[in-house]
């Protein structure tokens, strides 16, 4: 019995040293810090130094936005209307009214704008290429653009940076997109459905022709788009009217081609489609970014960790050695 007591007795000492070797004294932490200091002060003072000159290498950028509200659909409501109405007649003709639902025009118009083909098709139709992918620095006294030199000969007009393949030294518009995207930003609000664009660029003359351009762009397509589609509708509803015999289903025929020629006729007389414009973009005075503060001090708070990270590194290396 004794010696099963001296046993666990034993035990109990040998762990509780074991437990003692793995704990780390936070006096000798301090004191490897402290003897550490100057070397900690170094690394901090680098990088402190390091993300200065990096803050201010950085140049202004400026951003330009626009409020928009949802423009109302008054060429949805009817069709809703002869969905109700004459759905089970124009369903005897293998015609599908459709019930009002669908997807949400604004969605899909914010979808659309923020889709590749439509903004290569921007980047192509308004020649904003070299803007986007080569700028060195806006001038604020003249309002001008300079390009790097690297990248695009603006005398020239040709594109100079040395890519491997498959890049070319033109960028291509996969690349341009996804330039855009990051400068581009579409947020909606909840509570309001109130829908906010806005551009970032170094020059804010720029940024606010490029977020008007997109307003009126977005417009057109979302017009265009309903305009193709009445007018095929059109077309389809005329052949079935040649087709049927039965008075009640043309009567619904031609209150569907009524419909398409008002969706027209809207679409023709209304510039703002999609979206209406409650505040205009404008030419913001001050600056978006960078954040030089917030650069200078993460970048000093980064050295201090990573000084006292490699001291004590340095440390329990030598005395585990």
């Amino acid at each position: 019995m004794n010696k099963n007591i001296q046993t666990t007795t034993n035990e109990a000492v040998f762990l509780k040293n074991e437990i003692a070797d793995d704990q780390i004294d936070l006096r000798e932490l301090f004191a490897v810090i402290w003897q550490g200091k100057w070397l900690i002060m170094l690394i901090t003072c680098l990088f402190a130094a390091g993300a200065v000159v990096f803050a201010l290498s950085q140049p202004n950028t400026y951003k330009s936005e626009v409020l928009l509200t949802p423009a109302n659909e008054e060429q949805g409501g009817g069709l809703s209307a002869l969905a109700g109405q004459f759905g089970g007649l124009a369903s005897m003709a293998g015609i599908n009214l459709g019930g009002g639902g669908g997807a949400d025009k604004t969605q899909l118009a914010i979808e659309i704008m923020k889709s590749r083909q439509f903004v290569s098709q921007f980047i192509t139709n308004h020649q904003i290429l070299a803007d986007l992918m080569a700028i060195d620095k806006w001038q604020q006294m003249d309002n001008t653009i300079t390009y790097d030199a690297d990248i695009y000969d603006a005398n020239a007009q040709k594109w100079v940076r040395d890519v491997k393949l498959p890049l070319k030294p033109k960028p291509s518009l996969q690349e341009a997109y996804k330039a855009f995207i990051e400068i581009l930003s579409v947020n909606t609000a909840k509570d309001t459905g109130m829908v906010t664009i806005s551009i970032e660029h170094q020059s804010p003359y720029i940024a606010q022709k490029w977020v008007s351009w997109l307003v009126k762009d977005i417009n057109k397509e979302m017009k265009d788009r309903d305009v193709i589609e009445a007018k095929r509708s059109t077309e389809f509803l005329n052949t079935q009217i040649q087709q049927t015999n039965v008075a009640d289903i043309k009567t619904v025929l031609y209150k569907l081609i009524e419909e398409q020629a008002k969706t027209i006729m809207f679409a023709e007389v209304r510039d703002e489609y999609a979206f209406k414009t409650i505040d205009p973009a404008l030419v913001p005075e001050e600056k978006a970014g960078p954040k030089r503060a917030l650069i200078c001090v993460l970048g000093t708070m980064l050295g201090g960790m990573l000084a006292v990270m490699l001291v004590l590194i340095r440390h329990f290396v030598r005395k585990e050695g």
